[in-house]
């Protein structure tokens, strides 16, 4: 699967043209030419390699999978590597789909790894600001990362409101133990796979707008910039909603100890009371004459016994909350 556009002078011209015609467009002036390969092979490549010139390590890297988010700077080029997340609420897994970027003066190649990743939005949100398509290749590529750290930023929005929701869960009497335990696990399994995700991004826009790149146009600089802050935001965010996770995990521990000595204070407390009449039955048990034997004030002054002092332990232990 292959898409292309093409901007002439920042206006829309041409769209799904022939790759093979692609290097003829390039010629001209003021074009600016996108390209979109979808779970590509090498020799899928290959083509479109030949026609911009493209490093091979960096159509090596277009191809492998599970690449680390980053940018390389070739002669003729620039390579870049995100991830577009996305967050299950229902089981609380992290999704990362991941595209390849290759960065010319004039030219944007995107090489998508799976289907999943959005790229219909990324096309949205060029539509979206027609009046800065003049910006050529700067212009598509903050599209792009626009796009990347704005899923970035939702994911861990969704991280949030999910473990705010935990920690009301924390508290609740009829909650079961088990499910806090594996939610908690389940967000922070996300959130780690979230950082390694979004920590390499602020790199990679910070390294963009570097001068000496030359990818940024002077009037696309504040866009970069907003993007950067958005990056910076999401990774302090993440960083917190970790340490946020791992306080719920400890407190969940905390107040599972608890229950188990409050449980254990009260069976202590009725064991205590049951004690009464085991040691009262048994004294009067004794195969020896005691007061009131084979008599029926024997029996009743035991029962008496037993009645008073079970009653009193109860109210001693109701007054001092141990049952």
């Amino acid at each position: 699967m292959t898409r292309t556009r093409l901007y002439r002078s920042g206006v829309l011209e041409a769209e799904n043209f022939p790759v093979q015609d692609t290097s003829e467009y390039l010629m001209q002036p003021g074009v600016t030419v996108w390209l979109d390969m979808c779970a590509p092979d090498a020799e899928d490549l290959a083509t479109i390699s030949e026609e911009l010139n493209l490093h091979q390590l960096a159509v090596e890297d277009a191809v492998q999978e599970h690449q680390r988010p980053k940018l390389d700077r070739y002669d003729s080029h620039l390579f870049v590597t995100a991830y577009e997340v996305a967050l299950d609420v229902a089981t609380g897994e992290l999704s990362a789909f991941e595209v390849a970027v290759f960065v010319t003066r004039n030219a944007l190649v995107t090489v998508r790894k799976s289907e999943r990743f959005d790229i219909a939005g990324v096309v949205a949100r060029w539509d979206s600001s027609p009046d800065l398509a003049k910006h050529g290749v700067s212009f598509l590529l903050h599209g792009l990362l626009d796009f990347v750290v704005d899923s970035h930023f939702h994911a861990v929005q969704t991280l949030d409101d999910e473990i705010e929701a935990l920690e009301d869960l924390l508290f609740e009497d009829t909650r079961p133990e088990m499910s806090v335990q594996r939610r908690s696990f389940e967000l922070r399994k996300s959130l780690v796979k979230l950082r390694r995700v979004v920590l390499p991004m602020r790199e990679v826009v910070n390294s963009l707008m570097r001068r000496d790149l030359h990818v940024v146009d002077e009037a696309m600089t504040p866009y970069y910039q907003d993007v950067y802050d958005h990056v910076l935001r999401a990774t302090e965010w993440t960083e917190s909603l970790r340490d946020l996770v791992t306080t719920i995990l400890e407190t969940n521990l905390t107040i599972q100890g608890n229950r188990l000595n409050v449980i254990t204070k009260q069976v202590t407390g009725w064991a205590a009371i049951i004690a009464v009449p085991t040691a009262v039955t048994g004294f009067y048990g004794q195969n020896v004459p005691y007061p009131g034997f084979g008599h029926a004030s024997g029996f009743w002054a035991s029962t008496i016994v037993i009645v008073v002092l079970s009653v009193g332990l109860y109210v001693l232990f109701r007054h001092r909350d141990w049952i």
